[in-house]
Order: C-alpha cells, then structure tokens, then sequence
C-alpha cells in the first residue's frame, strides 16, 4: 500500500537516484538542493513509499508570487505559517511506478496540506508532453513560463484554491 509522509534528510541517497531517473542532469535536482529543501521547507516535502521502499517525491516552497521563477532552484526560504503560493519544484516517480497513480497521490497530498495552509494556490512549470496530465487534476494552463532551467520550454500550470 502506498504511503505518503514528510521527507527526511535518511531519504536522501534516494531522492537523488530517483530524480536523476525521471530528469535529464540539467534539470535535475542536485544533493545540495534536497537538502536545503528538506532543512527548510520539511512540511511541503513529502515522498511515497511502497513496501517500505521509497518510489517517489514532490517538494517546494511557498512563495509570494503567481509563478514560480528560475532563482527558486537555487535558494528558497522557509515556508509563512498561512496563505502564499504553493509551488511544485519537482515531482518525480521511480520509472517502475509511474503510471500507478503515485505522481496523483503526490500532488494530492500536497494539495490537501496547502489547503489546511489557507495557501492561495498551487503553481508549477511543466514541458508540453504533461499539461494535459495537470489539467486532468484541475491544474490551468497559464501559457509559456519565462524559466530557462535546463534549457527548455515550460509551461506555466496553476491551480486556485479556495
């Protein structure tokens, strides 16, 4: 059964694996990065687990604007207790779980928290080939992100939450 919970720094050496499978390096989150992410941020962090075995992640700040901008990837601070913006600064699901549902639950559960966070909405950039997937979950295409992470073209997706 699948379980969801807050990340910890224990998870680390997976986390990295994990996204090193599902992004290219230039998009890819580093070591430095998860941990920062895990000391700041630790309660919109969370990884899913399958028979005690980590299978995926989704993970980022809370920030004051609509989009998510490139300096994100480099340096975020802890989250406000209340309201903000709820990015995604990565989802990733190990390849042999994907297509199970687990990115879903992921985003789920996060969405879930922000609420309980009185959190404006949830915003994202994602490649071309998965708005369709966001926006089966409600996400809105908000057109072509200014990001130039990894050198591709991303796509604004948020979602309001009331």
């Amino acid at each position: 059964m699948l379980k969801i919970r807050n990340g910890t720094i224990k998870d680390l050496p997976d986390l990295v694996i994990i996204e090193h499978l599902c992004f290219p390096k230039e998009e890819a989150a580093t070591e430095e990065a998860f941990k920062q992410r895990i000391r700041l941020i630790p309660d919109s962090f969370f990884v899913a687990e399958e028979g005690g075995v980590l299978v995926g992640l989704v993970n980022g700040p809370v920030i004051e604007s609509e989009f998510i901008t490139d300096d994100l990837f480099e340096e975020i601070k802890g989250n406000p207790s209340f309201g903000g913006h709820q990015t995604v600064l990565g989802v990733a699901v190990t390849p042999h779980f994907q297509t199970r549902g687990v990115a879903t639950a992921l985003l789920l559960h996060l969405e879930k928290e922000a609420r309980l966070k009185k959190r404006e909405s949830i915003t994202l950039t994602c490649k071309e080939d998965l708005i369709r997937f966001y926006e089966n979950l409600g996400y809105k295409n908000r057109g072509v992100s200014k990001s130039e992470h990894g050198g591709v073209t991303w796509y604004n997706m948020s979602k309001k939450l009331d």
